[in-house]
């Protein structure tokens, strides 16, 4: 059966369950490693068209900043990817209401309830599931055209990729992954640039 080639890559781990005939249950989570920051997310949104320049940062910024206040006064906050709520606790065993005092209750965080809206929206982009498994790292190297392949549909047309993303789509190593990408940097006819952006550094074509 050919593997398959898409969807949310997932890893499976162990639980404290156990089934009927004592055997551990194991249960599925997406891949660890892959994240993407507020200013990646900002790169993308201006480069498939859904903002026009670099504003959801500043946007964040302002939201918590406002909301911050808000959920300070006892505010619940409706949002169109959710609400928020401080969320209460208290000090002491309370069994009667009336002797409750201010210093009682403290501030333990802030709930945050989706609703649907997330399903419904990642149920649009969702394209099934594949476990998570690193190839022969030498096999996956010696196909120079498909690494090539792969790394054009990534930076094609003014996009950019880092060494973790590309090893999660190559099935690299993440050391190996970084490896091809800085030798794609070097020589009398590189194709890649590469450009520190915080503690990582992004490749771009050239």
């Amino acid at each position: 059966m050919p593997q398959k080639k898409d969807g949310m890559l997932f890893e499976m781990h162990p639980s404290p369950a156990k089934s009927k005939d004592g055997k551990t249950l194991y249960y599925a989570r997406p891949l660890k490693g892959q994240k993407l920051n507020i200013k990646q997310i900002d790169d993308l949104c201006e480069k498939h068209g859904r903002t026009i320049g670099y504003r959801l940062e500043n946007a964040f910024e302002a939201f918590l900043k406002e909301v911050g206040y808000w959920l300070a006064e006892g505010y619940r906050i409706d949002t169109p990817i959710g609400s928020f709520a401080p969320k209460l606790g208290l000090r002491r065993e309370i069994t009667d209401p009336e002797d409750v005092k201010g210093r009682d209750v403290f501030f333990e965080g802030v709930e945050y309830n989706p609703g649907k809206l997330w399903k419904k929206e990642v149920d649009k982009w969702l394209n099934g599931f594949r476990p998570a498994r690193n190839g022969n790292t030498e096999c996956i190297m010696a196909d120079t055209e498909k690494l090539r392949q792969t790394l054009d549909r990534y930076v094609g047309n003014g996009g950019m990729i880092t060494a973790r993303q590309f090893a999660l789509f190559t099935n690299l190593t993440y050391y190996s992954a970084r490896k091809l990408l800085d030798e794609w940097t070097e020589g009398d006819n590189p194709c890649l640039m590469r450009t520190r952006v915080g503690k990582q550094f992004v490749y771009t074509a050239i």
